[in-house]
């Protein structure tokens, strides 16, 4: 495990050396892959950390141990990478489940108090019409973006308009009618907007 550590740590951007690592250590049917996740958490290393998410992440749609830790731990962490690996872990989650299924599981953690929670889905299904269900539904996917434009957070408040920016370039009129609704003098509202506008 230290070994493995010691390898990912090497690499500080990206995130195909935790996948193919993680990917690797799936295959491999002997191992206690929660147990295995829990130990790599508890490391001060990030990539340590990014791994156990992934971990998590892959095991969360037959394990709802894991699937709490990833809501309820990981989303306390930090490190802004394993953050993303946590949006990406999310998805993961929801593209097993199906889209659809996971709406209930998508609001609950939109409705969740931690910032971080509520990026992990804004972020992680991004492109959010790209996916099944809410690329029928695109107007779903709008108003359950568009209710964290004024978040305190402004790491989510980028994930907010970055998100809805994506979905503009399929369905402009449909995001500048939402837009049309937002108070324009709220300067997190403004900034928001200013992100769909890129």
């Amino acid at each position: 495990m230290n070994e493995l550590v010691e390898i990912l740590q090497k690499t500080e951007h990206g995130f195909k050396h935790i996948e193919k690592a993680g990917n690797e250590l799936m295959e491999n049917t002997e191992l206690n892959h929660f147990e295995l996740a829990l130990s790599f958490l508890d490391n001060s290393v990030y990539q340590s950390r990014m791994l156990a998410t992934y971990l998590f992440g892959r095991i969360s749609t037959s394990d709802q141990n894991a699937f709490d830790i990833l809501k309820n731990k990981i989303g306390q962490d930090k490190n802004w990478r394993v953050q993303e690996m946590l949006a990406k872990a999310f998805d993961y989650y929801c593209k097993i489940l199906g889209y659809e299924r996971a709406l209930p599981t998508i609001k609950n953690w939109l409705n969740d108090k931690n910032p971080n929670v509520k990026r992990a889905v804004v972020e992680g299904l991004r492109i959010w019409t790209n996916r099944p269900y809410f690329k029928e539904n695109p107007k779903i996917a709008i108003e359950l973006i568009s209710q964290f434009k004024n978040s305190d957070s402004e790491y989510l408040r980028k994930s907010v308009g970055n998100a809805l920016r994506d979905i503009s370039k399929k369905h402009k009129l449909l995001v500048e009618q939402e837009v049309a609704t937002w108070e324009l003098n709220d300067e997190k509202i403004i900034f928001t907007k200013k992100l769909i506008d890129k």
